[in-house]
C-alpha cells in the first residue's frame, strides 16, 4: 500500500547539496526546517506534520505534540533512548542512521584490542619516562590464531568480523537472527534458534559488543557473563554502555576474572569521576568518539532517502526498529 508524505519536519543541520538532494527527495511535500533548539518552531510544525527527520533523538514534545506524525527518522545510530514504548504502542514507524560509520567503529574496536594487547598504558609510561624496556610482551601472544567472539551482527559487527580474518583469527558471531553466515564468519550462534550466548563467551578469546541496546540486552553482559569468559579473555564494548553491567565488570578487571576491557560506551555519560573503572591498569576508555567517515552526512542521506521512497511505496524501512526492539530502562541523567 503506497503511502503519501503530505508535512515533514526536520532538524537536520543540512546544508548546500546535501539539503538540496533532500528537499528533492521529499519533494512535493511541505518541508518546514526548524533548529532543534527551537521549541516553539517545533511545536507550530508538529501541528501538521505526518513525518519527522529529526538530528537527534525524539523527546517528549515530539511525542506529546506530534498526533499525527506516523514515521519518524533519526539521523544518527543507536536508537535506544527513542524506542519508547509509546512509538510501538502508536504505530509509529521508527528508523535510524546505523550503518553510515560501520567501517570505523570497526577501526576503533581493533585501536581498543590492540592497546590492551600491546600494553598501551605500560608503552607510554615508558616513553613518557623515556625507558627502553622490551620485557612487557613476554607472557604476551597477539591476534593471529585467537577467537574473537562478535555479539550483533549488524554494520559493525560485519564490518569487525572481515578485519578479524585479515588478523588471521577464528571468528563466532551471536545475532537475534541468522539467514545466512556473514563474511569472515566461521560460526554462529542464533537467539531466535533459542542458542544462548554462553558458548560464545565461553570459546572466545577477544568478546567484542556491537548490538543494538534494547530490553533484551540491558545488561546481557553481567557477573554471569563474566565468571564463565575465560581468564585472559578481553572485553570490547563498542555498542551501548548499559549493555554492561559496570558494577560487573569494575569487579571482573579488579579480580583478575578478565584480562582487559576497552569501553567506547558507558551507561551514564560522560563518565563519573569517581568511577572505580577510571583507575584499572586494564581498562582502555575513550569518550564515545570515534573519527568520522568521509563525508558522513551523505552517508546518512543516501540511507534518508532510501527510506522516502520505501516509506512511499510501502515497503519496510532500513534500520527500522520492531516492537522487540523497545526501550525502558537506563536514559540520560538531566
Amino acid at each position: 500500500m503506497e503511502r503519501k508524505i503530505s508535512t515533514v519536519l526536520t532538524t537536520v543541520a543540512y546544508d548546500g547539496w546535501h539539503w538540496d538532494k533532500l528537499a528533492d527527495a521529499l519533494a512535493p511535500a511541505e518541508i518546514i526546517k526548524v533548529d532543534k533548539n527551537d521549541v516553539e518552531g517545533i511545536s507550530r510544525a508538529l501541528q501538521k506534520a505526518d513525518v519527522a527527520i529529526l538530528g537527534s533523538d525524539l523527546n517528549d514534545q515530539i511525542l506529546n505534540e506530534g498526533k499525527n506524525l506516523k514515521w519518524i527518522h533519526c539521523d544518527h545510530a543507536g536508537l535506544n533512548f527513542s524506542a519508547r514504548p509509546e512509538i510501538f504502542e502508536r504505530g509509529i514507524m521508527l528508523s535510524g542512521s546505523a550503518g553510515r560509520s560501520g567501517p570505523v567503529l570497526a577501526e576503533h574496536t581493533f585501536f581498543l584490542a590492540l592497546s590492551l594487547i600491546y600494553k598501551i598504558h605500560d608503552v607510554s609510561a615508558q616513553q613518557k619516562n623515556h625507558i627502553w624496556g622490551g620485557r612487557m610482551y613476554v607472557e604476551s601472544r597477539g591476534m593471529y590464531s585467537k577467537t574473537m567472539g562478535i555479539i550483533g551482527m549488524g554494520f559493525t559487527g560485519k564490518e569487525v568480523a572481515k578485519r578479524a580474518k585479515v588478523f588471521g583469527m577464528n571468528v563466532l558471531g551471536y545475532d537475534r537472527s541468522c539467514d545466512t553466515l556473514p563474511e569472515g564468519v566461521d560460526e554462529i550462534f542464533c537467539a531466535d534458534k533459542g542458542e544462548s550466548v554462553d558458548e560464545l563467551l565461553k570459546r572466545s578469546d577477544i568478546v567484542v559488543l556491537s548490538v543494538r541496546l534494547s530490553d533484551e540486552t540491558y545488561h546481557m553482559i553481567d557477573e554471569h557473563a563474566f565468571k564463565i569468559m575465560k581468564p585472559t579473555a578481553l572485553l570490547i564494548n563498542m555498542a551501548r554502555g548499559s549493555i554492561v553491567d559496570e558494577e560487573a565488570l569494575a569487579k571482573a578487571l579488579a579480580s583478575g576474572e578478565i584480562a582487559g576491557a576497552g569501553c567506547d560506551t558507558f551507561e551514564y555519560e560522560p563518565l563519573s569521576g569517581d568511577s572505580p573503572l577510571w583507575d584499572l591498569e586494564n581498562m582502555v576508555i575513550t569518550p564515545h568518539c570515534t573519527p568520522e567517515m568521509p563525508d558522513l552526512v551523505a552517508q546518512s542521506l543516501e540511507i534518508i532517502c532510501d527510506n522516502i521512497n520505501r516509506y512511499r511505496e510501502g515497503r519496510p524501512l532500513r534500520n527500522q526498529l520492531a516492537d522487540r526492539d523497545v526501550y525502558t530502562k537506563t536514559r540520560p541523567k538531566e
